[in-house]
């Protein structure tokens, strides 16, 4: 795979529109963390099936309960408050920065679990991302197409 996840992740979340794709299909009960790493292996041509949506969705449940949603919720939680006092502004964006790094340490966790999985014959890009959008994927087509549109370059 020519680049790592978290590059990939960073690049594309930056282009126009993804973020709020992302954030919609987020809202829609998709991962972000997983539609990213679904798109970066999509994009390298690694083949999508059955057993390898589980592992990923297996590796990325627990962490995102236990881990990334407790933090997100906190710095949600003190977004109004935080717009009053500075204190607490200061030690949300500490939690927003560890909520990244939590994103930061799945997608790491993700790119070790597909090491070695081989490049298939054909893209499979929308594979990916239908199988880890889910539910999201019927609610959001416009919002998944905006991520495909960016990871292809189309």
């Amino acid at each position: 795979m020519s680049s790592d996840l978290w590059s990939f992740a960073l690049k594309t979340y930056a282009l126009p529109g993804v973020q709020e794709a992302c954030l919609q299909l987020q809202e829609s009960g998709a991962n972000v963390c997983l539609l990213l790493c679904g798109a970066w292996l999509g994009r390298q041509g690694i083949g999508c099936d059955q057993h390898r949506l589980k592992q990923l969705e297996e590796l990325t449940v627990p962490w995102d309960r236990e881990v990334v949603q407790p933090l997100r919720n906190l710095r949600i939680g003190w977004r109004e408050a935080a717009s009053a006092d500075t204190e607490l502004s200061a030690l949300r964006e500490q939690l927003k920065s560890l909520e990244l790094e939590a994103e930061r340490q799945l997608l790491l966790r993700l790119q070790a679990r597909a090491q070695g999985w081989p490049a298939a014959q054909a893209q499979s890009l929308e594979a990916w991302l239908e199988g880890l959008a889910a539910e999201a994927a019927d609610l959001n087509r416009d919002a998944l197409q905006v991520l495909r549109l960016a990871v292809t370059g189309a």
